[in-house]
Formats: C-alpha cells, sequence, structure tokens
C-alpha cells in the first residue's frame, strides 16, 4: 500500500486540449515562469520607499526574492490547479518552521564542529556590531521563500506529478546546483556540492513531510548561522559575521572561497540526513511513480 501524496491532480472532466496546454507539468511550470516575470515587472514600478537604511534595503531584497515568487505561486495554485495551498497552510507555519530553523541551525553548526575539529576552521575575533538585518532578510527569509518555492514547490513539485519522485529528485537537485554556478567563486564542484548536499536533502524533506516551511526554515537558518553567526561566505558571498573567521586547509576541506557548502564535510554530513530521510521514504511508501505506473 502506497503512501504518497500529490498535492494536484489533473481534473477528470478537463478537455484534452487542457490536459495539455494548461494542466500538464510543462505547461503549470511555464505559467509560473510567466508569473514570476510578471509580478516581477510590477514589484519594481510600484513606488518603493529610498533602502537608505539596512531595513529598508533588506526589506526591498526581501521584497523581491521572497514576494515575487510567493505571490506567483499563490496565483498558480488558486487559478490553475484550484486547490487550497496546504503546503503552506497557515497552521502549519509554526510548527514545521521551526522545526526547519532547528534543523538548519544544527546542521550546519554540526559542519563547522567538524571543520573545527579537523583544524579548518578558526575564529579570530568576535563583532556583536556586525550587520545581520540584511543577511537575515535576504539570504535567510528572502533565499529560504523564494528558492525553496522555485525549487522545491514549482519544479520538484510538478515533475514529480509527472515523472515520479526519482526524476524529480535529480532534476530539481539538478538545477538548484547550476543556479549557484554564478555566484562568486563557483566551480563546477560547489555546483555539484550544492546539488547533493542541499538539492537532495530539501527535496526529500519536501517529500516525507509535504511541507515547504519545513524546507524554507532549514534553508534559512543554514544561510543565517553559515553567514551572519559563523561569519562564512555564503555560497560564495561575503558574509559579516558576529565569529569573524578564517578556513584553512585544502578547498576540498575548507571550501574556499566559495564557503563550508562546497567542502566535503558538509557534502557527507548532508548527505548522511538525506540517506536517513530516503530510508523514512521508503519505509513508508512515500515515492511517487511515474504518472504511467500509478
Amino acid at each position: 500500500m502506497h503512501g504518497y501524496q500529490l498535492a494536484f491532480t489533473t481534473p477528470a472532466q478537463a478537455a484534452g486540449w487542457q490536459r495539455w496546454l494548461v494542466f500538464s507539468p510543462l505547461a503549470r511550470i511555464v505559467f509560473f515562469a510567466a508569473l514570476v516575470l510578471a509580478a516581477s515587472m510590477v514589484f519594481w514600478i510600484i513606488p518603493h520607499p529610498p533602502a537608505d537604511n539596512l531595513v529598508a534595503a533588506g526589506l526591498l531584497g526581501l521584497g523581491f526574492r521572497a514576494m515575487v515568487p510567493l505571490v506567483a505561486y499563490l496565483l498558480l495554485v488558486k487559478l490553475i490547479e484550484r486547490r487550497p495551498v496546504r503546503e503552506l497552510a497557515l497552521r502549519r507555519l509554526a510548527p514545521d518552521g521551526a522545526l526547519g530553523l532547528a534543523a538548519g541551525a544544527l546542521l550546519f553548526s554540526a559542519v563547522v564542529g567538524v571543520l573545527w575539529l579537523l583544524g579548518s576552521y578558526h575564529v579570530v575575533a568576535v563583532d556583536p556590531d556586525a550587520h545581520w538585518i540584511l543577511a537575515a532578510m535576504t539570504v535567510g527569509l528572502g533565499a529560504g521563500i523564494g528558492e525553496e518555492i522555485i525549487c522545491r514547490g514549482v519544479l520538484y513539485r510538478i515533475v514529480e506529478e509527472g515523472l515520479g519522485s526519482w526524476m524529480a529528485l535529480l532534476f530539481s537537485a539538478l538545477f538548484f546546483g547550476a543556479a549557484h554556478l554564478n555566484n562568486p567563486g563557483a566551480t563546477l564542484w560547489a555546483g555539484l556540492a550544492i546539488a547533493i548536499e542541499a538539492g537532495v536533502l530539501l527535496a526529500l524533506i519536501y517529500l516525507v513531510t509535504r511541507s515547504l516551511w519545513v524546507c524554507i526554515g532549514l534553508h534559512a537558518a543554514w544561510n543565517f548561522m553559515q553567514g551572519t553567526v559563523y561569519g562564512i561566505p555564503v555560497s560564495g558571498t561575503r558574509a559579516d559575521g558576529w565569529l569573524v573567521s578564517t578556513r584553512s586547509g585544502p578547498d576540498w576541506l575548507s571550501g574556499g572561497v566559495f564557503g563550508a557548502e562546497a567542502s566535503v564535510v558538509a557534502l557527507a554530513l548532508c548527505s548522511l540526513a538525506s540517506i536517513a530521510l530516503l530510508a523514512v521514504a521508503l519505509r513508508q511508501g512515500k515515492l511517487v511513480p511515474p504518472r504511467w505506473r500509478r
């Protein structure tokens, strides 16, 4: 007996042309991309207060990185799929978000702890005046909400409905890794590491929980802990952290200029977490087979 859940299925009464041009996975992904483009244009047209301080700049970054994909996603679900947004249900925000935040903080702290034990991570000073508000709003909440909606809420979820969980894991993870290749200091290895340690892990979290709040919380906490707490570049972006730190050793260990996400330590620990989640998914029958096998 299967235990998988699908957020959307094509209505039985849909006409043939609707099945292909409206409700098919490819059509809905194209609709979402168009909605993101339209929402982005509206966002930049409406008046904004001057971003002359960190709070204003943070709100502007949060609005563009998070609100644009969120609005596009809600329109996709309500106008095209016409269903409740269970994966972003407000009643699940507090418990699922807190779970994700705790998991992200603990997981990245474990990465730093291992790097410290191996002699790679070093704290050289403490900066209690580090500018954390901008980071919390942009690389934290902004990236957490926006990237999880795009990569897990749209790409993983919709591909899974057509091609099944395995192909959705592959496609969404590769897309997530490739999206980071333009970041400062990015290499092919860094992109592959991001794809495996984060792309696979976050997709499996969604597969097991069917909650985007857990994914958003983990993503936001991972970035915040990495940059603002431990002072390590976030996917190549310079961090202004409470702990002023350096990393030594070969790039495969320290992660180099890209940050600890390109370290084999992060890759190993996240892969262990992914294996545990995959075991849960297999035991509970949560893996979705391709459409032609359902």
